[in-house]
């Protein structure tokens, strides 16, 4: 049995949810060692009571991930754990993370910007403008956009989000044995070519409301900020505001006329300080602080090989094909002496153009 599916066995098991299988496999040191661990020893763990480990070595459970695993090999769904290196360096750091997710299309989120954009399924001409507006002037950062791919909202900030190139990635309250809602499958094509679809949801689980719920910590997770177009005075919108604080990550509200029902979720948020007021591009940047990297780029890569010295220019050259390389190593790869590599490192840090790492490791800025 490989660890991915002992932790899908363990995925499986009713009561154990995402922190005791996490807690389980950080004391026992695997998924797969949970399995063979005596049952005794996994109630000696904090917080795991008789009710969680029960049923942990039944057959069903190996059956119902044999099953699971070839509708993934059948419809090219990957699994991603939180043990692997492409799991979601945002989504790491909540303890209620899902141990696994599921995925299908061209989703890359390593060293990327990500932000969540939710709100009412009644949409109006105001919320739609803005969140079109929104992402268009989004473009020069590269973000992923991340939503629910709902009515309303969700599924203007898709459409907007491929139309301008840039990747979007839908999060599911199902699995990918269906699609909700029927009518947004042609969509589905553009979606997996502009990013692609997730959830933490088997093939079999239930279709119920209470998922949208339980998704909703991924789409607030998984993000560095989640911004609310229109809600109302409740929703899921306003719910995955609230976790986005509880992550202690920035959320943002589209303020509204307090005429308008559909402003009145929002309006709620920047009253009671939950969230930051977002007019345009401009807030969101400020906030999250990107203008600070856009502006260095900007005057750091023009300045490359025009302001620097020949032996300069060498070490500048290596660091980009080589990130995060030892000083020995770029003195060997420049063929120009250690001491001498030394300063002229001192000196680019100066200019702020590389980062000093521990271990006598450096990087480009």
């Amino acid at each position: 049995m490989t660890n991915l599916e002992a932790l899908l066995v363990l995925q499986h098991v009713p009561n154990l949810g995402d922190q005791s299988i996490k807690k389980l496999i950080s004391v026992v040191g695997s998924a797969y060692g949970v399995l063979r661990e005596k049952k005794s020893n996994l109630l000696k763990v904090e917080g795991i009571g008789g009710a969680k480990v029960q049923s942990i070595n039944e057959k069903k459970h190996l059956i119902a991930v044999e099953k699971e695993l070839r509708f993934m090999d059948v419809n090219a769904i990957k699994c991603t754990t939180y043990l692997d290196k492409d799991y979601p360096e945002y989504l790491k750091q909540c303890t209620d993370g899902p141990v696994s997710f599921f995925s299908t299309g061209k989703i890359n989120l390593l060293n990327k910007r990500i932000i969540s954009i939710v709100g009412t399924r009644k949409i109006s001409s105001y919320g739609k403008q803005f969140c079109n507006q929104l992402i268009t002037d989004l473009v020069p950062f590269d973000p992923v956009i991340i939503s629910g791919f709902a009515y309303g909202v969700d599924i203007t900030a898709h459409k907007a989000a491929f139309k301008n190139k840039l990747q979007t990635i839908a999060c599911l309250g199902h699995g990918f044995n269906q699609i909700y809602p029927k009518s947004h499958k042609q969509y589905m094509n553009s979606m997996e070519q502009h990013g692609g679809f997730i959830t933490d949801f088997w093939s079999d689980a239930k279709f119920v409301p209470q998922n949208f719920l339980r998704r909703n910590r991924i789409i607030a997770g998984i993000s560095q900020a989640t911004i609310v177009i229109e809600s109302a005075d409740k929703g899921g919108s306003l719910v995955t505001a609230q976790i986005a604080n509880s992550y202690n990550r920035d959320v943002f509200a589209l303020p509204g006329r307090v005429t308008d029902s559909m402003s009145t979720g929002c309006n709620m948020l920047l009253k009671t300080q939950q969230a930051h007021v977002i007019t345009s591009v401009a807030d969101l940047v400020y906030l999250l602080n990107w203008d600070a990297d856009i502006k260095k780029r900007k005057t750091i890569q023009p300045q490359l090989f025009l302001d620097f010295s020949i032996e300069e220019q060498e070490v500048i050259a290596f660091l980009q094909k080589n990130p995060k390389s030892h000083l020995d190593m770029i003195a060997i790869a420049c063929n120009i002496p250690t001491y001498k590599v030394a300063s002229l490192l001192l000196n680019l840090e100066l200019q702020q153009v590389i980062n000093p790492l521990p271990g006598k490791i450096f990087e480009l800025v």
